[in-house]
């Protein structure tokens, strides 16, 4: 599973660059585009790499 922690999401966006797909911002956060949280997707890997505070989980 897929999720962002919102308390540690700052809102950068680097998520959502990386990976499109399955990333968005909304309202400054970043969260798991509806029907994405099952993805297996490269990007996603690249994405929980990319986040400077490890706001991004992969379970």
């Amino acid at each position: 599973m897929v999720s962002v922690d919102e308390e540690k999401c700052i809102g950068c966006g680097s998520c959502g660059a990386v990976c499109p797909e399955v990333f968005e911002l909304k309202e400054g956060k970043s969260y798991v585009k509806a029907g994405q949280e099952k993805s297996t997707l490269p990007c996603v890997k690249e994405a929980e790499e990319s986040c400077p505070v490890q706001a991004i989980k992969l379970d």
